[in-house]
């Protein structure tokens, strides 16, 4: 049981690190590796541990069955709009000048955008198929 209480406080000292490391590699796909796709998978490895170490109840409490169900399409959607705004706007899908004046700025909101939105659907699939998986012996 001692074990179970250093697993516990270790896990409750580390999830908010691992929170803002994907926030991190998030931000910092611009700019070199990392993005949504990664962000994603690291929010959802946040929330697994949190499920395994205290219980799937707990993990659901944090992250609802709910809320991860409508994250898939949420991310799909704005990655998917961000995209529509160039095409009603007259240019090419995913053209990201549309957004700003300055074709640069532009650029920067679109993949931050996107990104967002990958984000979004990843960290949404993961959390569903763990939960899944995890409810399938019951």
């Amino acid at each position: 049981m001692s074990l179970d209480l250093i697993l516990r406080v270790g896990t409750k000292l580390i999830l908010p690190f691992i929170l803002l490391f994907a926030l991190y590699v998030q931000f910092h796909g611009d700019f070199g590796p990392g993005g949504g796709f990664q962000a994603g998978v690291i929010t959802a490895g946040m929330v697994i541990l949190l499920a395994i170490t205290f219980g799937l109840k707990a993990a659901q409490r944090v992250a609802p069955r709910s809320l991860v169900e409508r994250m898939i399409p949420l991310g799909a959607l704005i990655f998917a709009g961000t995209g529509v705004v160039g095409l009603v706007m007259g240019k090419n899908y995913l053209d990201y000048s549309v957004f700003s004046r300055d074709p640069a700025h532009g650029h920067e909101l679109g993949i931050f955008l996107v990104e967002a939105g990958v984000l979004i659907t990843v960290a949404g699939t993961m959390t569903a198929l763990f939960y899944a998986f995890v409810e399938r012996g019951r």
